[in-house]
C-alpha cells in the first residue's frame, strides 16, 4: 500500500500525463532531491526555484495567466504566511473577472506538527487559509484521499490549497490507489529514488488511473450514536483510534466525520450527524483563537441549538507563539490521543 507522499507523487505523475500539468516547482522540488519529503521525485516537469515563497506564488499565477496549469510547493506551510497578500490576489481573480480568467493553480504544502519541527516547521495553516475567499482547501488523512483530492485540485479552474499533514506523510493506507501494485516493496522499487547517486535513476510509473474525491464531500470514518466527532488531517486517525477504544472499553460509538475538504466543507454530513447524536466535538491542531473549528462551532450553535443534548465543544491547539522542539513541549501544545479520548468520553457520557 502506498504512503501519502507516494500517493501525491503518483497523482502528480497522472496530472502530467493526463490533466495538462505544465510545471511542478518549488524549493528543492526538482532533481536531485525531489522535494524535502520526496513528493516530487522523478516527475518530468519538476524544477527548482530560489528560496522565495512570494516568487513561487507569483510565478504560479503568471503561468496560469499564460494558460498553463502549475503545481507549486511551499516547502513548509510556516513559510506561506509571508505570501498572504499574493494568495488573496490569486483567490479573487476569477471573481473579479466574472469568470473570464481562470486561475488553475495548485499550491501544496506540508502542515501541522508531529515531526519535531520546532518553531518554524510545525505551524498549521488551514485557519488562515479559510480567510482567503476564492481558494478551495483540502487536507487528506489517507493515501487514497490524497491521490483523489490532488487529481480534483489539478482539474479545478480555481486555486486550490492542498495541505499535507506532516505527521502522516509516511503513513500507509489500507486501500489501493487504482493501478497501484499490491506489493508495497514493488511500488517502492518503482517510484522511490535510491539513496545516493540518482543521476541515472528514472522511475517506472505504475499505470495509475483516474480517481477523484469531490471537494466539499466528507467521509464517515466511523459510525455510531453516542456523539459526533469532526476532524481532519493529523488528528483524524487519533479520533478513529479513540472511537475504537471507547467502543471496545465502554460500548460507546461515534460518528467520526473526516472533512477531507476544509473549504468547501460537508455541512450536510455534519448536520445530519448532529441531529442523530445531539452531541458534537470538533478536533484539530491549529491554534485555538480564530480557529476554523470555532467557525464550525458557531454554525452548530446557530443551526442546531435545539438539537443539542449537551454543550458543543472544541479541542484545538494551544494559543502559544510556536511549538517547541522538545517532545514534551510538542505533545502538550497540540491534541494527542489521551486528550482526544478523554474529551470524547466526557462528551458522550455527560448527562442531558
Amino acid at each position: 500500500m502506498a504512503t501519502i507522499v507516494q500517493a501525491v507523487r503518483m497523482a502528480l505523475h497522472y496530472g502530467e500525463e493526463h490533466l495538462g500539468v505544465t510545471d511542478i516547482f518549488g524549493e528543492d522540488v526538482g532533481p536531485p532531491l525531489g522535494g524535502v519529503f520526496t513528493a516530487t521525485q522523478g516527475l518530468k516537469t519538476a524544477w527548482n526555484t530560489p528560496l522565495d515563497e512570494r516568487g513561487i506564488i507569483g510565478t504560479a499565477m503568471g503561468i496560469a495567466y499564460a494558460g498553463g496549469r502549475p503545481v507549486a510547493e511551499i516547502q513548509f506551510c510556516d513559510y506561506g504566511f509571508n505570501t498572504i497578500d499574493l494568495l488573496k490576489v490569486a483567490g479573487n481573480q476569477r471573481w473579479a473577472s466574472a469568470g473570464n480568467y481562470d486561475m488553475p493553480i495548485v499550491v501544496m504544502t506540508p502542515s501541522g506538527s508531529g515531526i519535531h519541527g520546532s518553531l518554524y516547521h510545525s505551524h498549521s495553516f488551514e485557519s488562515i487559509a479559510t480567510r482567503l475567499p476564492g481558494w478551495k482547501i483540502v487536507m487528506p488523512s489517507t493515501p487514497l484521499d490524497a491521490y483523489g483530492l490532488m487529481l480534483t485540485a489539478i482539474a479545478d479552474p480555481n486555486p486550490v490549497l492542498v495541505l499535507l499533514p506532516k505527521a502522516l506523510l509516511r503513513t500507509k493506507g489500507d486501500e489501493l490507489i487504482p493501478g497501484e501494485p499490491e506489493d508495497d516493496k514493488q511500488l517502492k522499487e518503482m517510484i522511490d529514488a535510491p539513496v545516493g547517486d540518482r543521476s541515472e535513476w528514472k522511475p517506472r510509473w505504475p499505470a495509475v488511473r483516474e480517481y477523484y474525491v469531490p471537494l466539499g464531500v466528507g467521509q464517515l470514518a466511523r459510525q455510531g450514536d453516542s456523539a459526533t466527532i469532526v476532524s481532519y488531517g493529523r488528528t483524524l486517525p487519533l479520533c478513529k483510534t479513540a472511537a475504537d477504544e471507547l467502543t471496545e472499553e465502554e460500548g460507546l460509538s461515534f460518528d467520526v466525520v473526516d472533512l477531507r475538504s476544509i473549504f468547501p466543507y460537508d455541512w450536510k454530513m455534519i448536520s445530519d450527524s448532529i441531529v442523530k447524536t445531539g452531541r458534537v466535538l470538533i478536533v484539530n491542531e491549529d491554534t485555538e483563537v480564530t480557529n476554523f473549528g470555532e467557525h464550525l462551532l458557531r454554525r452548530v450553535i446557530d443551526e442546531h441549538f435545539y438539537d443539542l443534548s449537551v454543550r458543543p465543544r472544541v479541542l484545538l491547539g494551544q494559543h502559544v507563539p510556536g511549538i517547541g522542539l522538545n517532545e514534551v513541549y510538542e505533545k502538550n501544545t497540540v491534541p494527542q490521543l489521551p486528550q482526544i479520548k478523554q474529551a470524547m468520553h466526557e462528551l458522550a457520557t455527560e448527562p442531558e
